[in-house]
């Protein structure tokens, strides 16, 4: 961006109203090329003579704008003519809204205390090499729009009979230029239509659009209204006990819809806000709210532009129903950045979730870029003693770090390493890697473990004593298992980098030691989980048992919160217990991945009974019905049910092994994986009294059949083994 760009705001206070931003120009000649280069301190969008550009919602995207504010590049050839006339919308966004305003003082007060401001440039070059640029500057024009308040939590209202009375002069203001960066992460972009499923009565009267579908996005309205009638929405996940509509678990988000027509058919849709809902309450209609349909109304799902890359079904249709629902719930929360869930007063880039799901997230879909940005915002914020907050963007208030979630630090770069073989990514974040592990050795109580501090632990472990949201694992142990692990990825990154990791190491072996020296009886699943799938048990063939014994104790229940879960079918199947993986997996009763589902789920819950057996609430305070977290049991089904994972010595599966575990209380599992090196296949079906495998693999693999190995090269391949 050129520093001829100015920044400019509107002269006058827009109060709640959304600035416009225009500028009125001619050019004359053939035009080759045209760009428009922009950015704002809010979120944008543009219009060129009446068309928009681009397809990116809720530009320039969330960073950690203190240091790092993207700005976008367009092709605006096709739009411009010899009079052109050039309007830009902001809205308040991720740097104006509720948002910052959780931030501490030294943070929030600089962004909200800015302006809604924009700086561009449109750069034109016409046949024959001349070129011209047309700056924001003082000659722009500014007015209030349409657009009378906009917030991420609490909605948007519109309308459209607004006339300004005033338009003027813009300002020009000191803005950043230091902190602007290119596009570095995927945009935000519409994905598909969803049309209601029905519109229905609740018992207290309400009337209710079901799109059948928990999603992300915003409603559609077209209508045929008089001037000064109203479209007034409300959103929620799911009904209550009676059927009612209900929003106590969105908390403070007001979540508002709230649109005045003008004379006509007309067709409205937010432009700065998101909504997470399933369900939409109608408060106010054109002509009355009778006169509703689902005719009227389409759902727009949005979210990061991600390519899909992996795909899972087999012969259950509850599980199938999971995969979908997992799939739903990444959509869902990958807008810009990994998000807990998308509907109540939250909303945020908590790293303890994006840790345990990033393996699942980068087989599901092609998320390379999308966590490239997320971790260069990690490294932005990340304290100079190399404490890592517990939101990205958003944790520079935080200087507390927990185990499990600070970890994502050193677990995030090494899995998108794994899943796409570049070590780009492992240059960016070592630095942030080795800081994050040393900050950990600076402040524990106990040298060689992680003690002390504060930490979530097995956050919403089902072994919690009565009233805690965190489970009865031990913090200390949890902690030292996780600086065990990132330490050894410390020094795997180090060691692909050709960097010296003899300190690491060291540290490493100590660690190792000190661990087996302090913890050599486990006392929960989540603790037995973490000492073999981490390798730290002395004997991990005799802690797998103890697991397998601790799940057959507990009814076949798995007892883990968000730290055990992950690994659990892991550490079961790793050493024996596949068969007790497969019982957990297809568990229908409470606690269990398909208990939702059997309660109507569309997408992965915060609780395991956010929906209790009796139909009550887990709690009104903290129940997202779209929580992405537990999902990452998918990472299981791809890489231990239908067997597909990367040599390690081959990251990104330039080399695979193919090791599939059938089950026989499924008649068939198939799982394909769009690879940089092909597509990787792995079905397996029962024929008779044998298993039948169908294996695609576009690279030299080590195929696994019933134990034994199969060297193949790259090409389509058929066995089979007897049925157990």
């Amino acid at each position: 961006m050129n520093r001829n760009a100015k920044w400019i705001k509107p002269a006058a206070d827009m109060g709640d109203a959304a600035p416009t931003f225009s500028k009125t120009f001619h050019v004359q000649g053939t035009i080759e090329k045209a760009t428009l280069l922009i950015t704002a301190l809010g979120v944008y969008d543009a219009y060129l003579n009446g068309s928009r550009v681009g397809k990116f919602i809720l530009a320039p995207g969330w960073t950690m704008y203190h240091k790092r504010l993207q700005y976008q590049e367009y092709d605006v050839t096709s739009l411009l003519s010899s009079e052109n006339h050039l309007e830009v919308t902001v809205g308040k966004g991720w740097y104006h809204g509720r948002i910052p305003a959780r931030f501490a003082p030294e943070y929030k007060n600089p962004l909200l205390e800015s302006p809604c401001g924009i700086i561009a440039q449109l750069e034109i070059v016409y046949a024959g090499g001349r070129t011209e640029t047309i700056y924001s500057d003082e000659s722009w024009q500014f007015r209030e729009s349409q657009v009378r308040f906009s917030d991420i939590y609490d909605g948007e209202i519109t309308d459209a009979t607004f006339r300004p009375d005033y338009e003027g002069k813009v300002r020009i203001f000191e803005g950043p230029y230091e902190t602007l960066i290119p596009q570095q992460g995927e945009e935000i972009r519409e994905q598909e239509l969803i049309t209601a499923a029905r519109i229905f009565q609740t018992p207290k009267g309400e009337t209710i659009l079901d799109f059948g579908q928990n999603l992300t996005g915003y409603v559609v309205t077209t209508v045929t209204a008089a001037s000064g009638e109203v479209i007034d929405l409300s959103f929620a996940e799911v009904l209550d006990t009676d059927g009612n509509f209900y929003t106590e678990n969105y908390r403070s988000s007001k979540s508002r819809y709230h649109y005045i027509c003008t004379d006509g058919m007309q067709t409205y849709k937010p432009r700065f806000t998101f909504w997470g809902f399933r369900y939409v309450r109608i408060n106010a209609f054109p002509g009355g709210i009778e006169k509703a349909c689902t005719d009227n109304f389409t759902a727009i799902v949005v979210h990061s532009d991600m390519k899909r890359t992996g795909y899972l079904s087999c012969s259950d249709p509850l599980l199938n129903r999971l995969f979908h629902n997992i799939i739903w719930g990444q959509k869902d929360n990958f807008l810009d950045v990994p998000t807990d869930c998308p509907q109540r007063d939250e909303r945020l880039g908590w790293t303890g979730d994006a840790q345990v799901f990033i393996r699942t997230a980068c087989l599901n879909y092609d998320c390379e870029k999308f966590f490239t940005k997320w971790l260069a915002d990690m490294s932005a914020e990340q304290h100079e003693d190399g404490c890592v907050g517990h939101i990205i963007p958003g944790s520079a208030n935080s200087h507390n770090a927990s185990a499990a979630w600070g970890d994502a630090a050193a677990i995030c770069p090494w899995e998108i390493y794994m899943a796409y073989g570049n070590p780009a990514i492992l240059e960016q974040q070592f630095e942030s890697m080795c800081k994050w592990v040393d900050y950990i050795t600076l402040h524990t109580t106990t040298p060689g473990l992680w003690t002390g501090g504060t930490h979530f632990g097995d956050w919403l472990g089902l072994d919690a004593p009565s009233g805690s949201y965190k489970g009865s694992s031990r913090d200390d142990f949890i902690a030292s298992a996780f600086y065990a692990r990132s330490t050894e990825l410390v020094i795997n990154a180090g060691k692909v980098l050709g960097k010296d990791v003899t300190t690491y190491e060291e540290l490493y072996a100590n660690i190792i030691h000190a661990f087996r020296e302090t913890f050599p009886v486990y006392t929960t699943q989540t603790e037995c989980t973490l000492a073999v799938h981490f390798r730290l048990a002395d004997d991990l063939q005799k802690a797998a048992d103890q697991l397998a014994n601790m799940v057959e104790e507990a009814g076949v229940q798995l007892r883990t919160g968000f730290v055990g879960t992950p690994y659990l079918l892991h550490a079961l199947s790793d050493y024996g217990h596949a068969d007790l993986a497969y019982s957990l997996l297809l568990r229908r009763e409470y606690p269990s991945w398909l208990y939702p589902v059997t309660k109507d789920a569309t997408t992965i819950w915060e609780h395991w009974d956010g929906i209790m057996e009796n139909g009550d609430f887990w709690s009104p305070d903290m129940n997202s019905f779209n929580h992405y977290a537990y999902g990452a049991v998918a990472d299981w089904v791809y890489s231990n049910a239908a067997g597909i994972k990367p040599m390690e010595e081959a990251p990104g599966y330039a080399k695979a092994v193919i090791a599939p575990i059938p089950d026989a209380r499924l008649d068939w599992l198939k799982a394909t994986l769009e690879t940089r090196h092909g597509l990787i296949c792995s079905e397996w079906r029962r024929q008779g009294d044998l298993w039948r495998y169908d294996i695609i693999t576009p690279v030299e693999s080590d195929v696994i059949i019933a134990g034994r190995t199969h060297h193949v090269d790259a090409g389509k391949y058929c066995f089979y083994a007897k049925l157990t």
